[in-house]
């Protein structure tokens, strides 16, 4: 749906076109502001600018709503898997019985690494950070298969499944290679987040113990990371593609945006936090009071949105699933204690109701992980293999838009204005 809008400036007054959303959101046109009034927007952040127009996943913050190709996360977290979800991401339909099982399939055909890679991986030093070996990694693999160079678009299925069958393996080596310990390859009879903590721990003639309480968790935090609308990394991947770079440097790209301890690396600060507190011998009310007081720089990781300005409904997900994985491994954790006052507390206190500080998905997130054996350094790695669904999605979007064109925003310089050049002896 179409409209049009008047916006007067400097006593003119334009007539710029209007994009409404199937959910109502409106967008103004301003491609043509610059010619027609030599005036570009100012947005820094891109916080009031939509980069495209996308029907992969709907947000509304304002009432805590998360949809992939318009269904509920709830549901989809309750009744799908993170494959069948992948599924769903990047072709836009929930799989017939026949499609799943074909797209499973390629993934079983796609996980292996060449063998030349294992060199590769031996390049690192023990202290590499498992998120610059995955980033790179994703990029030498592509190397190992040249018709993902020549984006032949019969191919994309193959590449699609390719890179999200082999992220895991990456991780799950770089993991191993980390702690000095043997890789493991994947097994073809394990489904896809059991192969995962298979790779991750088990050892040579020893299989790890493989219990569904732990893979249907982690396999709900890949769900639950698998898109998430015009974030950091996804934004990233999506320039990169409008260079029409191939899929594989467009995803290695965005593992590099969501490095960030903004973005993907905030369920790591929320360990962290609670770590600090466990050591001072606090419950959290005492941090709680020095962050609402502004003491010692205290900062409330894991609480509140760029987007949602009421609950992140992942949380409220991911919150029960913590519970309960807790629960059937028969582990108490005191960090789960204090992360529940935390929340107990901001949830009644009007200081953080007013700034509608409320739990996301990074505040439990990490505790399901430290309670399966994730390290923390792997978290992030983590959140990447979830989101690789979306990226490849926002991918293929980018490519089968016959209006796409190469991202290039402008700014406003504010540097010095022309200058004449001064002989070396000159300058004082």
């Amino acid at each position: 749906m179409t409209g049009n809008v008047e916006l007067i400036i400097d006593g003119r007054t334009l007539n710029l076109p209007t994009t409404v959303g199937s959910e109502g959101e409106v967008g103004i046109d301003i491609a043509t502001l610059r010619n027609q009034t030599g005036c570009i927007t100012l947005d820094p952040g891109y916080g009031n600018t939509g980069s495209c127009e996308s029907a992969i996943t709907f947000i509304d913050g304002e009432t805590g709503i998360l949809r992939y190709r318009g269904y509920d996360i709830s549901e989809l977290a309750e009744k799908s898997t993170f494959i069948e979800t992948a599924y769903l991401l990047i072709y836009g339909e929930l799989p017939t019985r026949p499609q799943l099982a074909e797209f499973s399939e390629l993934l079983s055909e796609n996980q292996m690494l060449h063998e030349d890679m294992r060199h590769l991986f031996n390049g690192f030093p023990p202290t590499a950070h498992p998120m610059a070996i995955l980033s790179a990694m994703i990029n030498a693999a592509s190397s190992y298969h040249p018709n993902i160079i020549n984006k032949r678009e019969e191919r994309f299925p193959w590449h699609a499944a390719r890179l999200i069958s082999q992220v895991r393996t990456i991780a799950a080596y770089s993991y191993r290679k980390a702690h000095g310990l043997p890789t493991i390859y994947p097994k073809t009879n394990l489904k896809y987040t059991a192969n995962f903590l298979h790779m991750m721990f088990s050892h040579p003639g020893e299989d790890c113990e493989l219990k569904p309480e732990i893979v249907k968790a982690l396999d709900l935090i890949f769900l639950l990371h698998a898109d998430h609308e015009q974030n950091c990394s996804t934004s990233t991947v999506r320039m990169v593609a409008s260079s029409r770079a191939n899929l594989f440097a467009s995803a290695s790209a965005g593992v590099c945006a969501l490095w960030g301890p903004l973005h993907g690396g905030a369920n790591q600060a929320v360990l962290e936090m609670l770590e600090e507190i466990h050591s001072e011998g606090d419950d959290g009310s005492k941090f709680l009071n020095e962050v609402k007081n502004k003491v010692g720089n205290r900062r409330l990781m894991g609480f509140g949105h760029r987007v949602y300005k009421n609950f992140d409904p992942r949380a409220v997900i991911i919150k029960q699933q913590c519970d309960k994985v807790l629960g059937q491994l028969h582990k108490s954790d005191p960090l789960l204690d204090i992360a529940k006052k935390l929340e107990e507390i901001a949830l009644h206190d009007d200081y953080f109701i007013s700034r509608k500080l409320y739990p996301n998905v990074d505040f439990y997130s990490g505790i399901i992980m430290r309670a399966i054996g994730i390290p923390m350094d792997m978290f992030t790695v983590m959140f990447a293999i979830g989101r690789m669904p979306g990226w490849i999605a926002n991918y293929k979007e980018v490519m089968e838009d016959p209006d796409s064109r190469i991202a290039r925003p402008r700014q406003i310089y504010t540097g010095a204005t022309r200058r004449t050049y001064q002989p070396l002896d000159a300058r004082v």
